[in-house]
């Protein structure tokens, strides 16, 4: 169980967070999980009025969705990388978003500026929590709409998550991420800022030629996985990855070697006072 009495110092764990997500290439995660973006902005029922703000955008998933909707955007993420290559997919589709270089803890715009506020899988790494939804609810207009997809603790990733966590511990003093993906934790850390709140559990599903194929495609991609089989070295790698097998086993609904592995999320609308 996590020491909460532990002050982590977020500072460094931001600085090390920062070079993990730059590390790999999320984009080359990010657009296969495009749709949970897409059924993001349908759910938050956006008019080509709003304006919106996507925080930890990536590549842009739901940036560009809301764009293609008509919607004034505003992408924000603090790893230059994945904004460049949005850039280059908002070039591809002739949109026009404003991107730019922020963090989910501080965001870079006035109070109330935007009718609309989006993070899909995003904001929920930023290590400190209270702070990031008190950002993203300064950003958000009265009246307005805060949409989240984060995934769930008894979700495939939750786990995946906890198992990666019983060979690279994560920071102590932290609480996890996937918190965010439960309504409890919604409401410890919107509280009184919430006039309305709907969720809705869906599930994504993780599709690949083979369990192992995707181990490896995360490990060359996925900062998180490529961070934690560095961090166990040569004499952990075979033990981590047997540990990944097992637990895609336990979800894998393809009797055909391939991999079909549903992964629940919380799609969370959260209407502001």
């Amino acid at each position: 169980m996590t020491d909460l009495a532990i002050a982590p110092d977020l500072a460094a764990i931001k600085q090390r967070q920062q070079a993990t997500w730059a590390s790999g290439d999320y984009h080359m995660i990010g657009t296969q999980i495009q749709i949970v973006s897409e059924l993001l902005i349908e759910a938050l029922d956006v008019h080509s009025t709003d304006h919106l703000l996507d925080v930890a955008t990536g590549s842009g998933n739901a940036a560009l969705a809301a764009a293609r909707r008509g919607c004034s955007v505003v992408g924000v993420d603090y790893v230059p990388a994945l904004l460049e290559r949005a850039r280059r997919r908002m070039d591809a589709e002739e949109l026009e978003i404003l991107f730019m270089e922020g963090d989910a803890e501080s965001l870079p715009v006035a109070d109330g500026s935007f009718d609309v506020v989006s993070s899909v899988f995003g904001a929920m790494f930023a290590p400190d929590q209270e702070r990031t939804a008190s950002e993203l609810a300064r950003a958000c207009r009265s009246g307005g709409r805060i949409g989240l997809a984060a995934w769930t603790p008894d979700g495939f990733i939750g786990h995946l998550f906890k198992t990666i966590g019983g060979h690279v511990a994560p920071p102590a003093g932290l609480r996890s991420p996937i918190l965010w993906g439960t309504e409890q934790r919604l409401h410890e850390l919107f509280g009184d800022r919430i006039a309305q709140i709907s969720l809705m559990k869906r599930q994504y599903v993780f599709r690949d030629r083979s369990p192992q194929h995707y181990i490896q495609y995360w490990r060359r991609y996925y900062g998180p996985t490529l961070k934690a089989f560095e961090a166990v070295g040569e004499t952990g790698r075979d033990a981590l990855e047997a540990d990944l097998v097992d637990l895609i086993g336990r979800f894998n609904q393809a009797d055909d070697g391939t991999m079909v592995v549903p992964s629940e999320y919380l799609e969370t609308v959260i209407v502001t006072r």
